[in-house]
């Protein structure tokens, strides 16, 4: 079964930079970086988040209207500093959620404050059994625990993942103990986690609860640096040239988009997922899109989004 883990060839080039007309280039996430910004950026003074509806913009939640037309079956648009919901369609519906689950994992990994320098080897203990998927971790590569995180979350690896679960203190049960506890203290009152890497489809949030795990997140200086990496190059376990993993969000490396954090997600169960924190008619948008029935059509929602907030910024109040 496919998940979101991007599949390229190796490349010979370490941490090549990606310019195209009209492709955003960002350099990579070294680990030291991510250290360094652990190291002096230890207190994130997390709340829960709260949203209110506004009365002017799309009162049914059943409804697509005022011209925008999504293929998400669940979707929700905040106003990230105001809390207005701008759209919102079947937000309150527990829902398969596949690697969006990640974010919630990069967050307890930061929170325990473990050495983002440690090397941590992949092992047959991160394999997937319950999918099937494959990965282009190969048993016996050693990275550190900030690479893993990087490839999380970039390109949702699953093995990457895994072993940031398996490696948390004491191992994986309170691994996903601190996931749980971590949604309640966000008041994620309808969500409930089970592993690291969103593989198991028991792994179930809804839209309001994911618009407040992305604020959340993108309180976290490394979670909104690596999910915009455009790609990151490791050294794999028996292959001779560096090995290039691309972000499985295309719309980061697209210049007309200003993303400040990023996460996507496929399971069957799930269908397509994005979640994005993106500056929107100058003002900060955080977009979930959940259960899309076809491969590009989450980003296709999100160009639609863009679009009307941008048209109708003359008729309606953003912001």
């Amino acid at each position: 079964m496919a998940t979101e883990a991007a599949t390229r060839k190796p490349v010979a080039k370490h941490q090549k930079a990606h310019a195209a007309k009209h492709v955003a280039t960002r350099s990579a996430v070294t680990g030291h970086r991510i250290i360094h910004t652990l190291r002096t950026n230890k207190k994130y003074g997390m709340q829960p988040a709260s949203y209110r509806r506004s009365s002017s913009v799309f009162k049914d939640e059943g409804s697509t209207g005022g011209g925008l037309r999504l293929a998400s079956t669940k979707a929700l648009i905040v106003n990230q500093n105001t809390g207005e919901v701008l759209y919102a369609k079947s937000t309150d519906m527990p829902t398969p959620i596949a690697s969006v689950t990640k974010l919630m994992t990069a967050m307890v990994v930061l929170d325990a404050h473990q050495p983002l320098d440690e090397k941590i080897t992949i092992t047959e203990a991160e394999v997937d059994t319950l999918k099937g998927t494959s990965s282009r971790l190969r048993v016996g590569t050693s990275l550190t625990r900030g690479e893993l995180l990087q490839l999380a979350l970039m390109a949702s690896e699953n093995r990457a993942a895994a072993a940031l679960g398996n490696n948390y203190p004491g191992g994986f049960t309170p691994f996903v103990a601190a996931m749980n506890a971590k949604a309640a203290a966000l008041g994620m009152a309808r969500s409930r986690f089970v592993d690291g890497t969103g593989l198991n489809s028991e792994n179930v949030s809804t839209a309001e609860d994911l618009a407040k795990m992305v604020k959340a997140a993108y309180q976290y200086q490394e979670i909104r640096q690596v999910t915009t990496t455009p790609s990151y190059e490791v050294a794999v376990h028996g292959v001779a040239r560096p090995v290039e993993f691309l972000n499985t969000n295309i719309l980061v490396r697209n210049s007309d988009w200003e993303i400040g954090l990023s996460k996507t997600g496929y399971i069957s169960e799930a269908g397509r997922c994005l979640v994005m924190q993106a500056k929107i008619a100058d003002q900060p948008m955080i977009i979930v899109l959940l259960d899309s029935w076809g491969k590009y059509t989450r980003i296709g929602d999100a160009q639609r989004i863009r679009k009307w907030i941008e048209s109708s910024n003359g008729s309606h109040k953003v912001g």
